[in-house]
């Protein structure tokens, strides 16, 4: 299995800081390479963390407030100017139409990128293909957003003790694995009865919202959380006025959706220090960690 993971390119809200660069995050999933809300400076900090323009295969946008997408602009013409030949899509609020095409449009340059826009009007399944698939759900935010769910489909492991107790082999295994039974001697052998399930590994990205419904269901059961955290629980009031979460609420919703790892960030320029985030979270989702710019977060069972 080729490597999994989420390079973290910044980890700041609305503005940059000394330590934190605007959001942006790349997941690198396979063949597939998808690049979540590109604030500013996100190409200088992909060639930091040698991730390369010709990885990127997909663009999620949650909404368009700055820190999630002006980094797009550049983005756009690094596809271009790096020829990229594949066509890439892009995912962000149907509502935010123009300012995608300002993005898109924002300066001369030789426009050659294969581009798909994709606007998101409705909630489920924006793209799928045998194996992965890509969807999302509203969230509760000031301005109109959404999160995302990058999931592997379940499988099965097939035991081969099993099979070769019952002579199955060659293209009949695979037969079986299609179609989910298999005539046999005279007998029907169904899928079920020589293999296991194999639950597909996930991400959920959940940034700029208030504790909602559709933020745990896009987490239920995920690999990792993404989950923004912009403040701590002493300014609550102000993070539910904003259409934001606290380091506690964070780590509720990934407790109440059962995901296995946690990854805070997304944090205001108030705070200079994790530390006081991780406190907050662990005891109610231990496994937990607050991420900085160039962190790579491995995606495990």
């Amino acid at each position: 299995m080729s490597a999994r993971k989420l390079i973290v390119l910044g980890t700041a809200s609305q503005v940059p800081t000394r330590q934190r660069n605007h959001n942006g995050y790349f997941l690198k999933w396979d063949e597939e390479g998808i690049l979540f809300d590109p604030g500013e400076g996100t190409q200088r900090q992909m060639t930091l963390a040698n991730v390369s323009a010709t990885e990127i295969t997909k663009i999620c946008i949650t909404h368009f407030h700055g820190d999630h997408c002006l980094g797009l602009a550049g983005v756009i013409q690094r596809l271009s100017l790096d020829n990229v030949q594949h066509e890439v899509e892009i995912y962000y609020p149907a509502s935010g139409q123009k300012y995608f095409e300002n993005l898109r449009d924002a300066s001369i340059f030789y426009n050659t990128a294969k581009l798909r826009p994709r606007p998101i009007t409705a909630p489920g399944i924006l793209w799928q293909n045998e194996k992965l698939q890509l969807e999302t759900q509203p969230l509760r935010h000031s301005v109109e957003s959404w999160g995302f769910r990058w999931s592997e489909k379940d499988t099965v492991t097939m035991q081969a003790e099993k099979l070769a107790a019952l002579g199955i082999r060659g293209v009949e295994v695979g037969r079986l694995k299609q179609q989910g039974q298999l005539e046999k001697d005279g007998r029907v052998i169904l899928l079920a009865d020589v293999s296991v399930p194999k639950a597909g590994q996930s991400m959920a990205f959940v940034m700029d919202t208030g504790m909602c419904d559709a933020a745990i269901a896009l987490a239920r059961e995920a690999s990792v959380l993404v989950c923004e955290s912009t403040y701590q629980a002493s300014e609550q009031k102000e993070a539910e006025s904003r259409g934001h979460l606290t380091a506690q609420q964070a780590a509720t919703i990934a407790k109440d959706a059962n995901a296995k790892m946690l990854v805070l960030t997304h944090f205001s320029q108030r705070y200079t220090s994790m530390d006081g985030f991780i406190r907050e979270a662990y005891p109610i989702h231990p496994n937990v960690i607050a991420v900085q710019d160039g962190d790579v977060v491995m995606i495990r069972k």
